[in-house]
């Protein structure tokens, strides 16, 4: 079994030192869905949407997210990232969403494409929630990073 880094020796939650570690370029690349009705997917497609431009503001929201990740999740180290883009696309039953981050750094972005396309997702629903109050959010999932000491990873 793989040690737990973010505990220590005696069961303590800490912050992984990272200081002894390389910098390498690292990227990391997440998805995530949203479920919903037809009229609600149409809407957002369509730009209808009442509160505005669903997507545009879903994609703000996600680099934002990324860029505050440390400030969310309490371990994660905050990171100067080069990157996120934040794809979006919405189809007959929902929208798919996709975060890219990347930094020049000494850990990985992996918890900061997650977060972007979190949030994105969680935004949608907002934005969208007087059309359709049921929409479910699901299917988020790394699906590769690159970089770092542990190497290359693909789902």
């Amino acid at each position: 079994m793989t040690e737990l880094t973010h505990l220590d020796e005696t069961g303590a939650a800490r912050m992984v030192d990272v200081g002894g570690k390389a910098i390498t370029a690292r990227e990391a690349v997440a998805t995530g869905r949203i479920t919903m009705s037809a009229e609600a997917a149409t809407a957002i497609a369509q730009g209808l949407v009442k509160k505005g431009d669903v997507l545009a503001v879903a994609r703000i929201a996600g680099i934002m997210a990324a860029k505050k990740t440390s400030d969310l999740i309490p371990l994660c180290h905050p990171l100067p990232l080069t990157k996120v883009l934040i794809d979006l696309a919405p189809d007959a039953t929902g929208v798919t969403a996709t975060a890219t981050a990347a930094t020049d750094g000494k850990t990985g972005v992996e918890m900061e494409a997650l977060t972007a396309v979190s949030t994105a997702l969680l935004t949608i629903y907002d934005m969208a929630k007087a059309i359709d109050k049921g929409m479910t959010i699901g299917e988020i999932r790394l699906i590769s990073k690159t970089g770092g000491k542990s190497g290359d990873w693909k789902a």
